[in-house]
């Protein structure tokens, strides 16, 4: 998608090999014309699929994910990082780590919301280690749902979240590959 790949070039920070920072427009201040191009890039790419609802974990997530709920047709869930006082009861419960912040969160996802019947596409902000979307998988398959895709906004190729998904036999839909941030430039692949 170039114009994410574009926003990438011109508001990304490469922090160092492995962190690329985008809180100008993906997960701090969000940029919604992008958003909303974002959403109908996924939904083109899953068309037909026959998805009833799009999971993904709080919080940068939910925009992506939104968007593409709204062009799909469908409600989205998102994986709360924490248990709330109103959600306590009857849930699928996951850990995920995550690399950026170096902490073990629980993921939760009330089972009033995903069953057996839902055919589910997952949707996140990045994929590099995997970590999320294994957490995503588990809780969907607590859920006996069944996974139509993966949709990620930023792909990390040179981490190896997508080639484990790739052996799990899963479809993965990245909006940007990104093949390297050595140097502090960004090079894509595609």
């Amino acid at each position: 998608m170039e114009a994410l790949k574009q926003k990438i070039r011109d508001e990304g920070t490469v922090l160092s090999e492995h962190v690329l920072k985008v809180d100008a427009f993906l997960n701090h201040q969000i940029d919604p014309a992008l958003m909303q191009q974002i959403g109908h890039e996924f939904a083109q790419r899953f068309a037909g699929q026959g998805i009833t609802k799009i999971v993904t974990i709080e919080a940068s997530g939910i925009a992506p994910a939104v968007m593409a709920g709204l062009e799909l047709g469908v409600p989205v869930i998102f994986a709360r990082k924490y248990q709330s006082l109103t959600l306590t009861d009857n849930l699928y419960i996951s850990k995920v780590f995550s690399f950026t912040k170096q902490t073990e969160s629980t993921l939760a996802i009330s089972s009033k919301h995903l069953n057996a019947e839902d055919h589910v596409l997952l949707i996140d902000d990045f994929l590099a280690n995997g970590h999320a979307a294994h957490a995503l998988i588990d809780l969907i398959g607590q859920a006996g749902a069944s996974i139509a895709g993966i949709g990620v906004v930023i792909e990390k190729s040179f981490q190896r979240g997508r080639a484990e998904l790739d052996e799990q036999g899963y479809r993965v839909e990245s909006l940007a590959r990104i093949g390297s941030l050595k140097d502090g430039l960004v090079s894509f692949i595609d």
